[in-house]
């Protein structure tokens, strides 16, 4: 394209920038997809004049391990009647978490490259990686990006602004039990896995994901493995209130020494250790000083004929931990539903108007 391009190889960041007029803005996606689904070998097909049934991904024998996208488990599929939707194989994810992101933006860069004559801002792009397990910012170089201010290009449903998130934090719990012969297990054997369950059991049922939404918090049980000797259980924990989200590490750390008191004479010790490793904050509370990236927003999508939606992500961005480091930077929509499951679909029509809001948004 004619873009002045660099890629850092060590960290796995690509960097370019199309000059134009001052002041730059940038633009953002990530190129890794989400551990929760293989990503593997996609086999993306098109979905041509979607008729609002329900779409066989894969067809398996007899039908006895089909895998099936059904209206009735995913209703927003009966809002994309007429429009083309690329969907997977129902092996894997989609990865249009964040690879829709990347062609919207590359295609940006391709309209301003072959139409010259046309004023645009100065356009600094970054692709990142590791952007789903909380990383993709932490080789990231502010001053090769070159922008001051910047949208991630990582939503979901067309019209969709984001500019709160999650505060969130990862926890690694690790149990050491202690393995006996069954036959001699009585008043001996401490089964790590049992520990985990009930440690597990501590926490609140109804503040899990698949019980929450808009600004309710969770924590989310995401990897169990081990054995009778040891075990880890891996969680992330979710809140939009900063109290309220010390106040879920705090209990989990509480629920972690209740075990702890339970078998420590048994053991001869702890049997549980926990680890909290913070991974971002809420940027709304930076943000609040740069409304007129929302504002601006809002506009560009009513002159495109879009319905601007204001919600709080229930996940986070790479924009997140950037708002903090200086470069404050709220999510926009790129047309992909159902993201890190072999559910995962894009709207093609969704897409092509997220690349003409970027096109729009680059204008001085």
């Amino acid at each position: 394209m004619g873009v002045d391009a660099e890629y850092d190889k060590k960290h796995c960041y690509v960097y370019a920038k199309l000059p134009g007029q001052e002041p730059a803005l940038g633009f953002i996606a990530h190129m890794d997809t989400s551990p929760a689904a293989s990503g593997k070998d996609v086999k993306p097909r098109i979905e041509g004049n979607y008729r609002g049934r329900n779409i066989v991904l894969r067809r398996g024998n007899a039908g006895t391990d089909s895998v099936i996208m059904r209206t009735d488990d995913f209703p927003e599929l009966l809002c994309h009647v007429g429009e083309d939707l690329i969907v997977t194989d129902g092996s894997t994810l989609l990865g249009a978490d964040d690879k829709a992101g990347i062609a919207e933006i590359m295609n940006l860069l391709s309209y301003y490259s072959a139409h010259p004559e046309l004023p645009h801002r100065t356009i600094c792009v970054a692709f990142t990686p590791d952007e789903e397990i909380g990383s993709g910012t932490d080789h990231f170089d502010t001053k090769r990006f070159g922008a001051e201010e910047a949208y991630t290009v990582d939503g979901g449903k067309l019209g969709e602004i984001e500019y709160e998130c999650f505060n969130a934090a990862a926890a690694r719990v690790e149990i050491k039990g202690r393995s006996v012969h069954t036959g001699d297990a009585k008043n001996a054997m401490l089964n790590a896995l049992m520990v985990g369950m009930e440690f597990h059991s501590l926490l609140p049922v109804a503040e899990r994901p698949e019980h929450t939404e808009g600004y309710e918090g969770f924590y989310h049980l995401g990897k169990m493995e081990g054995c009778v000797d040891h075990a880890c259980l891996r969680y992330i924990i979710r809140d939009h209130d900063y109290d309220k989200f010390q106040a879920r590490k705090a209990f989990m750390t509480e629920a972690a020494e209740f075990i702890n008191e339970k078998y420590r004479a048994f053991a001869g010790g702890d049997v549980i250790r926990i680890t909290l490793r913070d991974q971002y904050y809420n940027m709304a509370i930076p943000l609040k000083d740069h409304m007129e990236l929302i504002t601006r927003a809002q506009n560009a999508m009513q002159e495109l004929g879009i319905e601007p939606i204001i919600l709080p992500i229930r996940g986070g961005t790479d924009g997140a931990k950037l708002t903090y480091m200086g470069i404050p930077c709220p999510n926009l929509c790129d047309g992909g539903y159902n993201f890190h499951g072999r559910y995962e679909y894009a709207s093609v029509q969704e897409m092509e108007k997220s690349a003409e809001l970027l096109i729009l948004l680059a204008k001085p």
